[in-house]
This record gives structure tokens, sequence and C-alpha cells, in this order.
């Protein structure tokens, strides 16, 4: 089929994308506060009119190609990096690294641009109402493609070191690349303008990035983001600032 329904969970939303050819339509969902993101997710299905229109199969399932989009923490596992890649080795290793999610079911995804696996979890409920509306449903963590936009189009070898800051879910991915791979990559919680600064800086120390030659990415909605700009200009000369970047996948 030539459309795409692209559902992206995050930590308390939800939102549904739909490509049909070269059209684009992004749809927020509302969640209510009181119940769980499966529920949420289960009403929408039930509720949403442009869901319903999509066309169905024989036991009344969603044709189109369908991606869910967590937003879940994501353990890395380089390429080149002897593991064993099973079910219980990445549920064990995955929760001695990421607490929080035990239970959840872990996922795989290879980011061959990277020569990286990220690993990362999937609230089961979540998955389930997923395919009990959605006949054919993949898997991804939101930074994957988010990684991988950013390394096609600003990593360079000019000598130059580049930190990315992707403003997301009340949350700040910050990454960095070095030899053709990801470097550094954590997510920090964003609230608030000050925690946003504070780790943004945090990590540019420790990376010993340059403040007159080196250059920081920032991607997304900022909170306070005059505020935010104002006080990096005092550390970073060199500044680059996508703020309509949203990747849906």
């Amino acid at each position: 089929m030539d459309k795409q329904l692209i559902i992206r969970a995050g930590h308390g939303t939800l939102s549904f994308t739909v490509k049909d050819g070269g059209n684009t339509t992004v749809y927020p969902y509302a969640v209510k506060s009181d119940r769980s993101l499966p529920a949420n997710l289960r009403e929408a299905f039930k509720e949403l009119q442009f869901l319903r229109a999509l066309e169905r199969d024989g036991v009344g399932k969603i044709l189109a190609d369908t991606v869910l989009m967590v937003a879940s923490p994501v353990m890395l596992v380089p390429d080149d990096v002897d593991i064993d890649i099973t079910p219980a080795s990445v549920d064990a290793t995955y929760g001695e690294i990421i607490t929080g999610y035990k239970g959840e079911e872990k996922f795989v995804r290879d980011i061959p641009e990277l020569r990286v696996k990220a690993v990362f979890a999937v609230d089961s409920d979540l998955l389930l109402v997923a395919n009990d509306n959605c006949s054919h449903v993949t898997v991804n963590n939101v930074l994957a493609p988010v990684w991988v936009d950013a390394y096609s189009a600003e990593y360079q070898n000019d000598g130059r070191h580049r930190l990315f800051a992707y403003f997301h879910d009340r949350k700040v991915s910050v990454f960095s690349f070095e030899q053709h791979r990801i470097h550094f990559a954590n997510t920090f919680d964003a609230v608030h303008a000050h925690d946003a600064l504070y780790y943004i800086m945090f990590v540019w120390k420790q990376l010993g990035f340059s403040q007159e030659n080196d250059v920081l990415y920032l991607y997304g909605s900022m909170p306070h983001a005059d505020w935010l700009m104002e006080r990096l200009k005092n550390y970073v000369r060199r500044i680059e600032r996508d703020e309509n970047y949203h990747r849906n996948i």
C-alpha cells in the first residue's frame, strides 16, 4: 500500500502521522491523564475519524503499514562487540543498565549507518493494542532516525566537533559522533530551561569541546527558548538551531 500510519507514543503523549504518497498529515491526540497510554491508544482507534477511514482487511484491521515509535531509553551495542543478542540476554542486559522497564518487551534495531544496534523497551499492552488494530506493525525508537538524520546531514571530518541536542517529550537527548559512529548519547529530563542548560553544557565540557571552534546543533522546541539561547551563547560561539524539526520516522 502507498499509505503509512505512524503512531508516536511519548511520555504520556500520542500523535498520529498518515503518509499518503507525497502527502504527510500529523494528528496530535489529547491524552486523558486518568488513563494509561495503551487505554488512550485503544480509544483513539475507536473515536478518530481519519483512523476509521483507513482501508481495512477482512477482520477490520488497518491495512496501511504501521510504525509504532516509542520514546523509551536506548541501550547501544556496537556491531563489533561480541554479545549474544537473544531475547533473554537482551532483557537481562537492558535491565542491568536501564531500570524501570522490567517486564516490557525489548526490541533490537540495526542502525547500519552508525554500525550499532539499538535496544529499547516497548510497553507490551501498547504493542498489543497496535497489533489488535493494524495488520502490519513494526516498532522503532524515536531517537534512531534522529541520529541518522543528524549524522547524514551534519557529520563531517573537518576537525570540528559537533554536539547535538534534540528536545522532545519534555526531555533533551544529547549526542555526538566520532570516527563515523555514535561517541556519546544520553537523554535527560528538560522540563525547565535551567535543566537543559546544565545538561548540555555538562556534556560539552565532559567531551572537551572548544568554545570557539566546535558547533552546537539544537533540534525541536526548547523550553523558554529565548532565555536558553542567550545563556548558551555565553559558552558556545557556533550554534545552529532548527526549532521546527520534528521527526516522526
